[in-house]
């Protein structure tokens, strides 16, 4: 049997292991510092009968296996002898990494599901979506060789991710106001997570085919140019069909992040100012006008503006997660040694998604929280740098795509975290907890990897024949009399007609 498959020799990545050894050694430590920090706390609490929450130390079997399914990804790369991005996977370990310990330092009651008679806390829940997830970076970096699947099939996945977002308005729940949540037997998830992939598959494909023309073209009315409406028509319909229903549904950092995203890769793919310009325009015109309209937007906005006016109410945690960096500083607290309770709660009742970089901010400081920025950048430069080293449009544009949802998505839940603007509810990449986030943010990082490589490697040239081949050769053909070449010899086509 001969295929394809069959040809793939495996190569050695040394600095993805090399770089997987360093975030294991960093992840074992701060699992150590949390566990002897929560174990020192509760041996005060039993001392002197403080009422604190049930903050057992982290399971050390639990990262052991995030650990082991790391290396089984490396070790599938390996094997599969692609010749991909060997340091995009590192730094989202590391990401998964301080997510995972995040939610085994928090109270394990905030989440729980049960499953027959298993009952899996926060941890727990957090661990099984990142091995999914890196199941799932594993299955695309390696299968996925053909880009034809996404690029021809573009109108059909955006219609099928616009009515996946029309099932969650129909049969959806209610979360805080929202309508975000669809429910599959005891699965739930946002679809909004898998619409932002589905959306830069869509983009890519209609910019890639009318690039030149987008670029170029222009309409004109009167003394004004402006973008040749017939072929910018589709995609903006298609675009504000997405954004209309997310923003009925009251998902405003879904929203933030799809016109974000579609600025970008509109100006990325055509080099054009005025679009940038104009879509900057739009989004004043439109958020004064959403402004209006809407209560709870009204209400986020004036939270924002002065989250002291409401101290105990709507500013609660907006306040608390203020003094949570203000009691970091610059070198933090500790793991393990922050979020103290008030009235015997968390003062941040959703740390685990909308407020995690708070929490972080809080034990690691302003250090650990460049140093988390900076894993950010480094996933979103590698994702770049994929893009300029593409081969076509399409590749280039997607891997643009994909990586500025990443930035796009990580800089509004920071930003909001530290009220730079509006808290949009959405989740920080790769921390967070959330089995739809977790799993988005897989195909993120399997699609970047698989268009990281540049393609099979031709084989390797034959090895010219060494000098003591060459004589016995020579040798027989001077015995037998025929003037034949030796071996190593080049022969020409037609020689000896």
């Amino acid at each position: 049997m001969s295929g394809r498959w069959w040809r793939i020799r495996p190569r050695t990545r040394r600095t993805e292991l090399q770089l997987l050894v360093l975030v294991s050694v960093t992840l074992v430590v701060g699992a150590a510092s949390l566990g002897a920090t929560l174990r020192y706390q509760a041996a005060l609490a039993a001392d002197k009968t403080v009422g604190t929450l049930d903050l057992l130390p982290p399971d050390p079997r639990a990262l052991a296996i995030y650990i082991g399914a790391l290396f089984a990804v490396h070790a599938a790369f390996v094997l599969a002898g692609r010749r991909i991005d060997q340091v995009l996977m590192p730094a989202v370990g590391m990401l998964g990494g301080l997510g995972l310990l995040l939610m085994q330092r928090l109270p394990q009651s905030l989440v729980s599901q049960s499953f027959g008679d298993a009952v899996l806390g926060l941890g727990q829940l957090q661990l099984a979506w990142l091995l999914i997830a890196l199941a799932v970076i594993a299955v695309l970096a390696v299968a996925v060789r053909s880009d034809a699947w996404l690029r021809t099939y573009k109108y059909t996945w955006a219609a099928a991710g616009i009515a996946l977002l029309l099932l969650t308005f129909v049969f959806g729940s209610d979360v805080n106001g929202a309508r975000l949540t669809l429910s599959i037997g005891p699965l739930s998830g946002q679809p909004s997570e898998l619409l932002k992939v589905i959306l830069v598959v869509f983009l890519a494909g209609y910019l890639s085919e009318n690039r030149s023309l987008l670029a170029d073209e222009s309409t004109r009315i009167g003394p004004l140019r402006l973008p040749p409406i017939p072929y910018l028509a589709p995609m903006v319909a298609m675009w504000a069909i997405a954004l209309g229903i997310v923003v009925v549904q009251r998902d405003l950092g879904a929203a933030l992040l799809f016109f974000a995203v579609f600025l970008a890769l509109l100006y990325v793919a055509t080099g054009r100012p005025s679009y940038a310009v104009g879509g900057v325009i739009l989004f004043v015109v439109g958020s004064w006008v959403l402004y209006n309209l809407f209560g709870h937007v009204q209400q986020r906005v004036d939270n924002w503006l002065d989250p002291f006016r409401n101290p105990l109410g709507s500013g609660f945690q907006t306040v608390q997660a203020l003094y949570a960096f203000a009691r970091g500083g610059i070198l933090g607290v500790g793991l393990g040694a922050g979020l103290p309770t008030i009235g015997g709660r968390l003062p941040v009742p959703a740390v685990h998604t909308d407020y995690p970089l708070a929490a972080l901010g809080e034990e690691l400081g302003l250090i650990g929280l460049l140093a988390i920025l900076g894993l950010y950048l480094v996933v979103v430069e590698r994702g770049l740098r994929i893009a300029a080293a593409a081969h076509d449009d399409f590749r280039a544009i997607l891997a643009a795509g994909l990586a500025l949802v990443v930035a796009v998505q990580a800089f509004i839940i920071a930003a909001g975290n530290l009220k730079l603007i509006p808290l949009t509810g959405i989740t920080l990449p790769l921390i967070s907890y959330g089995g739809s986030s977790l799993l988005a943010n897989a195909l993120v990082i399997g699609l970047l990897l698989a268009l990281s490589d540049p393609g099979v490697e031709p084989p390797p040239p034959p090895r010219p024949a060494r000098r003591w081949l060459r004589r016995p050769g020579r040798r027989a053909a001077r015995a037998g009399g025929v003037d034949a070449p030796a071996i190593g010899d080049a022969v020409l086509p037609g020689a000896g007609r």
